[in-house]
């Protein structure tokens, strides 16, 4: 895919490092095969587990038989969830929340099967290929019950239970209100209601799940090879399901294939393994395939919402009501109510808009279980954005006009939403402006017009998107969710003066090795060059809470960053007792040199980081007195409960309507994500973002009948974006810092999801608009397409 990126003036704060393109310290190994993913880790003496799946989507458990299988040469171990729940104990969802049903599942199901694909038993031998076989000849005698696939279905009176232990299938359910909605409609010129669509979708990594677990008998110790996003929560839960010390349990991660929020949770299958590895005292390890990825891992995104604007004449939002509903699947891995919950929370976006209140329910179905998926408030900016659509068609306004009328502007901030999020550092009026500037909106509106004179239904989307990031410890507490969001670093400068350094987050494909290494360089003063950065290894890097929610930049390099000061304070310090003078106040590292203060103007001493390492290690006696050798930081840092990015995203698309087929033609975005690490990776982390957003809205589909049984189980039927589909990118960067973290950083991973979904649905609506055809349902496929046209009768 060509990028062609526009450049505004850099940040007004000078840094040496910070917001330099500096090429990826990971591809070198990635890019020439060298790489070390899980399968390239070998382990002498490792048997190769399968599982054994239902082919039901609800069926009861009633024998299962493993004799012929047991009896396949090579054969170690057969077991079913009997066996494990002896060795395992059951994990418990159950966060104190109002209107959220408790949950609880076993390693492997016991009684019940409750979507095609759920797991039966698991089948251990000396090779793969051994344990497939012997896995088809389990028999398992199952009765078949009836499968429960529309979430509204699922929470109506009398529904079959997905849950025996649940009194309903409506697992979470939630109402708020803040200001005055009704008297506000009440007021109201018009009403303009909206609905949204968004489908089911699966995340997709080009690594799809695996482990191997090596039991050390004669130590106790457990050690898991995984490609997860956590590796430190990982080894908390495994530890407590298997009743283990986590003095006794390690986690180590190499390199990631990809993720995508789909490896985060402790899986049944990666427990499964470890608990066979400590049983059998043999290592054990899995891999996943395809057909098992698309079946039975995590999947996303199946929401429905329906809003209510109360507006006046002019386009002012008076006041916003929601309905939201979201398919959650068979089990709880996460809280129910987590991912629509923030979308709820978002939902008034960069708006004005303090009357609103929501209804959000959450519904158990017999397909597999949801959990985040990158942007897992992924539908949020279309629903805000489309609804800001409806009023301009209903008010016969532009729909710039609508968004100029209600948008936050500077004046406005800092800004206490409808939800009691707190809005600071935020641009999206500037992005907006901006971007309507850059796309020449006027002269496209023209062109658009005169297109359709000869046929040509062009469409313009606008999405502006409001990005919650980071995720502090204050945002779990808040929520009524047990948990934490701060991060814990190391930096140590060696005695040759370089640099060592880790902490708890974890790279699939991020960049972290690089922006990390930036991070600290700017921190100490050092070469980035000269720092290398470890992760994903539980008993080398600090306690820390992982790689999610847009975490990486302010809780992972923002962390990184507060250790390399501290590090950089202590090095002065010893420059400082070296050189004779009294305070450290005028002395600087840059570059690896000590640099002092004469004058306005700084000039190079004769000390370098390496003469300093060498005294801290090497000759200690000549430290300033009472100073520890060594130059070692520990830190840890709690970010605040919520940081927020902010873009406009503006595209044009054309149909084709006599196939259906969306051409995406110029695509703009003008982001703000504050002080930029490095460009070149926020730009590679926009262009994903985008491409995976629009393979969402025009392609991506996970299809279930009204068996439960799931359709879309290999990539002839689950589509994904191509670079025909992916079109050339124009990015502008505002850069706001925010104030309150370290070296203002936001994080924005996972708003060019959002903004494109937006932006592609609304573009639709928009050249479909001659035929009266609003989009409210994704995908946009050729045949759904079609389809509409149909219904208005154009052929």
């Amino acid at each position: 895919m060509t990028v062609h990126t526009i450049k505004t003036k850099p940040t007004e704060r000078a840094y040496q490092v910070l917001g330099k393109r500096m090429p990826r310290k990971e591809d070198f190994r990635l890019l020439t095969g060298s790489a070390r993913f899980m399968d390239d880790i070998e382990i002498p003496r490792a048997l190769h587990a399968c599982f054994v799946r239902s082919p039901h989507a609800h069926a009861r458990i009633v024998s299962i038989n493993t004799e012929n299988a047991l009896a396949v040469p090579g054969v170690v171990a057969v077991v079913t969830g009997k066996d494990l729940a002896q060795w395992t104990t059951p994990f418990r969802m159950a966060p104190q929340i109002a209107g959220l049903l408790p949950m609880e599942m076993t390693a492997l199901p016991i009684d019940k099967v409750r979507f095609d694909g759920d797991l039966v038993a698991c089948v251990v031998a000396v090779d793969r290929y051994v344990a497939e076989d012997a896995a088809e000849l389990v028999e398992v005698m199952y009765k078949v019950l009836p499968a429960v696939t529309d979430m509204f279905k699922a929470i109506e009176d009398g529904a079959t239970l997905v849950d025996d232990a649940l009194p309903t299938n409506l697992v979470s359910s939630q109402r708020y209100a803040h200001g005055n909605v009704s008297s506000r409609f009440a007021e109201a010129d018009v009403i303009v209601e909206a609905t949204f669509s968004q489908h089911r979708q699966t995340h997709v990594p080009m690594e799809t799940r695996g482990c191997a677990a090596v039991w050390d008998e004669g130590r106790q110790f457990l050690t898991l090879y995984n490609g997860t996003q956590v590796p430190h929560p990982m080894r908390t839960a495994l530890a407590a399901r298997l009743g283990l010390k986590e003095t006794q349990v390690n986690v180590i991660c190499p390199d990631i294939g990809g993720a995508f929020g789909q490896k985060i949770v402790l899986y049944r299958e990666e427990l499964t393994i470890a608990a066979l590895a400590k049983a059998l005292k043999r290592p054990v390890r899995w891999r996943e395939d395809r057909r098992e990825n698309l079946l039975s891992a995590l999947m996303a995104r199946e929401d429905f919402v329906k809003t209510r604007a109360a507006v006046r004449k002019d386009g002012q939002i008076l006041a916003l009501q929601a309905e939201l509903c979201s398919d959650f699947g068979a089990y709880s891995f996460f809280p129910a109510n987590y991912m629509i919950s923030v979308v709820a929370m978002l939902l008034p976006g960069p708006y004005k808009i303090q009357d609103y209140s929501f209804d959000v329910k959450v519904a158990l179905t017999n397909k597999c279980p949801a959990g985040p998926f990158r942007a897992p408030m992924s539908i949020t900016s279309w629903v805000t954005e489309g609804t800001m659509d409806a009023i301009a068609r209903e008010l016969g306004m532009d729909p710039v006009d609508v968004r100029r009328m209600n948008m936050l502007r500077s004046e406005d901030l800092p800004y206490e939403t409808a939800t009691n999020e707190r809005y600071e550092d935020v641009t999206p009026y500037e992005t907006l402006e901006r971007a309507v500037q850059q796309f020449d909106y006027q002269k496209r509106r023209e062109e658009q017009a005169a297109g359709r004179l000869q046929g040509h239904y062009r469409g313009i989307g606008i999405c502006s998107v409001l990005e919650s990031t980071t995720y502090g410890s204050e945002f779990y507490r808040k929520a009524g969710i047990k948990g934490t969001g701060h991060e814990a670093a190391w930096v140590r400068v060696e005695p040759t003066g370089v640099v060592n350094a880790s902490c708890g987050i974890m790279n699939s494909g991020q960049g972290y090795e690089t922006t990390i290494a930036q991070a600290i360089a700017e921190g100490l003063g050092c070469k980035p060059e000269d720092v290398a950065v470890h992760l994903g290894d539980t008993m080398l890097a600090p306690y820390g809470m992982g790689s999610r929610g847009s975490r990486g930049a302010v809780a992972g390099a923002g962390t990184s960053y507060l250790a390399a000061r501290k590090a950089r304070d202590k090095v002065l310090a010893i420059a400082a007792h070296l050189l004779g003078v009294a305070s450290a106040e005028n002395l600087n590292v840059e570059n690896g040199n000590i640099m002092r203060l004469s004058g306005d103007t700084w000039v190079q001493t004769d000390l370098t980081l390496y003469d300093i390492s060498q005294t801290a290690y090497l000759n200690p006696l000549l430290l300033p007195p009472g100073m520890e050798p060594g130059i070692e930081i520990h830190t840890a840092y709690d970010p605040p409960a919520m940081t927020y990015s902010n873009a406009t995203h503006l595209c044009e698309v054309e149909v084709d309507i006599e196939t259906g087929v969306i051409n995406i033609g110029r695509y703009v975005i003008v982001e703000d994500a504050g002080t930029m690490l490095n460009p070149q990776i926020v730009e590679g982390q926009i262009h994903g973002a985008v491409a995976l957003g629009i393979g969402g809205v025009l392609l991506e589909a996970v299809v279930y009948d009204e068996n439960g049984q799931n359709l879309t189980g290999s990539f002839m039927d689950y589509l994904l974006p191509t670079a025909r589909e992916v079109p050339n990118i124009e990015v502008v960067h505002l850069d706001t810092p925010n104030k309150t973290t370290p070296v203002g950083l936001k994080g924005m991973s996972e708003g060019g999801v959002m903004g494109a979904i937006g932006v592609v649905c609304n573009a639709v609506s928009d050249a479909l608009s001659p035929f009266g055809i609003v989009i409210e349902e994704q995908p946009l496929s050729p045949g759904k397409i079609k389809s509409l046209l149909r219904s208005r009768s154009v052929n």
